[in-house]
């Protein structure tokens, strides 16, 4: 991190900045200039407030050399983290390995959630979705059934053999979530640092989507809330963000999965379904996500989508998912790689 200093700047005000610095286990170089005077400050400036420091009256600018994402960087991590899932370990999200996870958007009762996981297991799926709680934006609509909900997709992954995901809205949620293979946090959660630091003393997987109002550098500051915990089983998730365009229901952001996959080590997948909102795109931005790079995908898959309790119009058929593996299965060899 580089500070320039101020002109007119006193020497009680440096001194009291200096001494901020220096209680966070940093070392300054000194350097003096004909017009101005800089400080660059050697060790880990993670730890420092950008704006707290350009607020002190001897500081002209501050200029962040190091990125403030330090466990998420691939600087510091090359190779990419693989996440592991299943009794043995066997099934694998990044590095080269490719899932997908799919299901209803929400859980609405057995007969529902055992038809559609039959279906998406038979198709390909390796991860099954389901949301026990839902935020809603309407408080009249369907909020999910809750605990109840947890109970019937742990019954669902002892009947099929898959892993499961579902989402936690609070803290005081996470015990009934013992049995759940992924812990999802969604978008509107994405700062909801309290959460996300008690996800950190965890072992088990997150997946951490992308608010859709967020910048990429804020997604993975928010990772790094849950790896400074000690959990680094973090999966990012791409679920489009809000534009002006209306047409959609957001606009979802493909450049991510190339930029994400360089700026940090963590598994990128794409949910083209809560991206869109539209049942008729998500195949071609699967299609489209796949190709660019994605470790995966989360697929919104109903057995009746005209009777969904929880965004219908968004979700495909079971059908049309069977025909989204294939295609998927086609194109995956073409798949950009960072190269």
């Amino acid at each position: 991190m580089i500070i320039v200093l101020k002109e007119n700047a006193k020497e009680e005000q440096l001194n009291r900045l200096e001494e901020k610095i220096k209680e966070k286990g940093l070392s300054i170089n000194k350097t003096r200039g004909t017009t101005k005077s800089i400080w660059g400050l050697v060790g880990d400036t993670s730890c420092l407030d950008v704006e707290i420091l350009g607020a002190s009256p001897a500081v002209d600018f501050v200029k962040r050399i190091q990125k403030p994402y330090r466990d998420a960087d691939r600087k510091g991590h090359p190779t990419d983290t693989v996440i592991s899932l299943g009794k043995d370990g066997d099934l694998k999200i990044g590095g080269g390995n490719f899932q997908v996870i799919a299901g209803p958007c929400s859980v609405e009762n057995w007969q529902q959630l055992h038809t559609i996981g039959e279906g998406v297991k038979t198709a390909g799926a390796t991860i099954l979705r389901g949301g026990a709680f839902k935020p809603r934006t309407s408080p009249y609509t369907f909020q999910g059934l809750g605990e109840e909900g947890i109970k019937l997709l742990s019954k669902a992954k002892k009947y099929l053999g898959m892993p499961i995901i579902t989402e936690v809205m609070d803290i005081s949620h996470i015990e009934m979530f013992e049995d759940v293979d992924i812990i999802q946090v969604g978008a509107r959660n994405m700062q909801n640092y309290a959460l996300l630091k008690e996800l950190g003393h965890l072992q088990k997987p997150i997946l951490l989507k992308r608010g859709n109002s967020s910048t990429l550098l804020e997604l993975l500051q928010s990772a790094e809330y849950i790896m400074d915990g000690g959990n680094e089983n973090v999966i990012l998730c791409e679920r489009g963000i809000r534009t002006f365009e209306t047409a959609t229901r957001n606009t979802l952001d493909l450049s991510a999965i190339p930029l994400l996959k360089s700026m940090t080590h963590l598994p990128v997948i794409v949910d083209p379904s809560h991206a869109c909102g539209v049942s008729k795109l998500v195949l071609p931005m699967a299609m489209a996500a796949t190709i660019s790079g994605a470790d995966g995908l989360m697929i919104e898959v109903h057995n009746d989508p005209e009777c969904a309790l929880c965004d219908g119009l968004q979700a495909i058929n079971l059908e049309e998912f069977n025909n989204l593996m294939k295609r998927i299965s086609e194109i995956r060899p073409f798949a950009y790689n960072g190269r």
